[in-house]
């Protein structure tokens, strides 16, 4: 049986499974191969590794877990349950695609971590899906540097649309707000962005038209047949966190404005005794780096939960062989019978008599850091 098992291979899994293992825990990382960003070219914010591949950073991180035993395994966990003291996953060979393939194997571990991350669920507009990750986005600290002073189009799918436009009139001037199928600004919104220049253009997008030599993003074109062009698209995806273990388990997710969540407190402890959380299935605006100091917070506030309960377990055991009669550290009380029988007035080898005694016999009259003073004249 594991000490821990973590569910999830991506930032937050890795990043936990590293802080156990550093602290000598038994750990098995359990990885679907589903990375949410893996359609991206590259991950950034990352400190030290900035614009790295996605897929890149994680097969890093996936040796520097090994390199300190984390047993990392491809397969998908599909079911998990409490059995006494333990948890038991039982697993299909991953596949990357979500439905898993073959004869699993049973997990047992002491502690669970879930960072199984989010699926971003995009609007459905035919293209959005294929340019997803590269000329279509949604966040502008993650990729909004790459389309800097580019033609930028916002598809307003919900009012979150109007935040998303405010948050890229700061990389380009060249942007324009599709209404498409959401919410009529108000007139406070109709001021913002007329001040800020930003177009606006009602009626709904029907596609996204790719260029006629490449695969890149060439414009999107409307239901009157209208074509716009545009460098890049900006989308509001729903998240949908991987939450299904953790229901299986007990919990309940919770409301997130973006979605629902796995609820947890600031070090990824669940409603779930012995479940912690980390990465997006428990905060969905997180980013890798932010993710990944999740997944530490977490692993080190679970090893610290394996330690109390080790020490707790390690007193009753030894409160169960110390003998009668005898002080909390397990000495001979003064008066009492010693293990021959005979009584011990000394109170102990270990006593605090006996460490007096001994004290006074090794130092002499230094004990006080008077030796060699002369008292008086």
């Amino acid at each position: 049986m594991y000490d821990v098992a973590v569910v999830g291979g991506g930032a937050a899994g890795l990043a936990a499974a590293i802080a156990l293992a550093r602290s000598l825990r038994s750990v098995v990382v359990l990885d679907a191969g589903e990375p949410r960003n893996a359609p991206a070219e590259g991950a950034h914010n990352v400190l030290g590794r900035e614009g790295v591949g996605p897929l890149d950073l994680l097969a890093v991180g996936r040796l520097e877990a090994e390199g300190y035993g984390v047993d990392v395994r491809h397969a998908e966990v599909r079911t998990a349950r409490r059995d006494g003291h333990a948890f038991v996953l039982s697993t299909g060979t991953g596949t990357g695609t979500g439905t898993g393939t073959g004869t699993g194997t049973t997990v047992r571990a002491r502690r669970v971590v879930l960072a199984t991350g989010l699926v971003d669920e995009l609007p459905d507009v035919p293209g959005v899906n294929e340019h997803w990750g590269r000329d279509v986005l949604h966040c502008p600290y993650c990729h909004g540097y790459e389309v800097r002073g580019s033609r930028v189009g916002v598809l307003g799918t919900s009012a979150a649309a109007l935040h998303q436009t405010l948050l890229f009139s700061q990389i380009t001037d060249d942007l324009t707000l599709f209404l498409h199928t959401m919410p009529e600004p108000d007139d406070a919104a109709w001021e913002q962005l007329a001040a800020l220049g930003v177009r606006v253009v009602d009626g709904e997008v029907t596609r996204l038209r790719s260029g006629q030599d490449s695969d890149r993003l060439a414009g999107v074109e409307l239901a009157d047949g209208t074509v716009f062009d545009l460098d890049a698209l900006v989308v509001a995806p729903r998240f949908a966190v991987r939450g299904d273990l953790y229901t299986q388990l007990g919990g309940s997710l919770g409301e997130h404005p973006m979605g629902e969540v796995v609820p947890a407190d600031g070090t990824g402890r669940t409603g779930v005794p012995g479940v912690w959380a980390a990465g997006n299935v428990t905060d969905p605006t997180a980013m890798v780096g932010a993710s990944a100091a999740a997944g530490t917070m977490a692993g080190a506030a679970l090893n610290m939960d394996l330690i109390t309960e080790d020490t707790e377990r390690a007193v009753e055991a030894r409160r169960a062989r110390v003998r009668p009669g005898t002080d909390r550290a397990g000495t001979g009380r003064a008066g009492q019978a010693s293990p021959g029988g005979a009584p011990d007035a000394s109170g102990g080898p270990f006593s605090a008599a006996s460490e007096a005694r001994v004290s006074a016999i090794v130092t002499g009259a230094g004990r006080h850091g008077l030796a060699g003073v002369r008292i008086g004249s």
